[in-house]
């Protein structure tokens, strides 16, 4: 079945979920495999039109459905939770999984991973865990930075009457719905993902777009979070593996880029000499979405270029 350009297929991750995977082959010569992270409360055949400018550099495209989210199934799962225990450790499995796979239909291709927003951190956690597999990684649109014990504190005080499977109100209104009001002249919800209105009135429009997540997904974001701030955990990676970062001047999730040049700051500070860093003005959060997003794909695609 194909979606936004996509060949769809399953994969069974060793974390005991069936995963939802896109792929987008390479045209002509294959020279890189690029593996995909999607963001929060979205899901992964978002990145079709992404997909097709990097095919067409002769990157073939893998993107998968993160447990929780778009169609990919768990028994120890439900739509906007990871797991019922270790979710985040459960969701990293399932990464790895999609990386092996990748590897063995694809031997000896370099392999680079990226992510967005939630996706950034996911596969910024990758890069801790197995960089010694990958080329290099992208993490955009994403707060590696954030106070990590402030949200474990309210999505404490939250999971006190009902426990953890109910939607995170508080940390939706101090996210999702504060970053809003910045833009609800343009539209009620939402209008801080992109300039594109038309795509951001399709990412309401879409059922597998824009939910509450549970108190249990946060927690294990949370986590997360904090491994990503851990910076003993850098020390085995080698000083010249490359990462790409992109941020929006007007995103407000990163606090208009910040926190994106506070990660490129922190890397190289830690000895990492392969820091490119891109703060892009006038864009939002959603860099794939947003008005000149292919002018920043391609050049993208030549940051790979270079480093194969």
């Amino acid at each position: 079945m194909a979606q936004s350009g996509f060949e769809r297929r399953t994969l069974d991750s060793p974390s005991g979920a069936s995963l939802n995977v896109y792929d987008r082959p390479a045209q002509g010569n294959l020279r890189a495999l690029l593996h995909v992270n999607h963001g929060l409360a979205e899901h992964a055949a978002r990145y079709g039109k992404f997909a097709q400018i990097l095919s067409g550099r002769g990157i073939h495209v893998c993107a998968h459905d993160h447990r929780g989210h778009g169609f990919t199934t768990a028994p120890d799962g439900s739509p906007r939770r990871f797991a019922d225990t270790g979710g985040w450790d459960k969701v990293m499995t399932d990464v790895s999984a999609v990386e092996a796979d990748l590897r063995a239909r694809h031997p000896g291709v370099p392999l680079f991973v990226l992510g967005h927003s939630m996706g950034g951190t996911i596969a910024f956690n990758q890069v801790l865990r197995e960089s010694e597999h990958l080329a290099g990684a992208a993490i955009w649109n994403a707060n590696l930075s954030g106070p990590v014990g402030l949200l474990k504190f309210v999505l404490g005080l939250e999971s006190l009457v009902g426990g953890d499977r109910k939607p995170a109100t508080l940390i939706d209104g101090m996210t999702f719905k504060t970053w809003d009001k910045n833009f609800s002249a343009e539209r009620s919800a939402f209008g801080w993902l992109s300039r594109d209105l038309g795509a951001v009135d399709a990412y309401v429009a879409d059922p597998l777009c824009g939910w509450p997540a549970q108190i249990s997904l946060w927690k294990d974001f949370a986590h997360g979070m904090g491994l990503a701030q851990d910076n003993a955990a850098l020390k085995p990676i080698r000083k010249d593996f490359p990462l790409h970062l992109i941020g929006g001047e007007d995103d407000p999730a990163t606090d208009g880029g910040k926190a994106v040049t506070a990660l490129a700051e922190r890397l190289r500070r830690q000895g990492l000499k392969d820091v490119t860093v891109n703060i892009l003005s006038h864009f939002r959060h959603e860099t794939v979405n947003e008005i000149g997003a292919e002018a920043e794909i391609n050049k993208f695609a030549d940051w790979i270029e270079q480093r194969l």
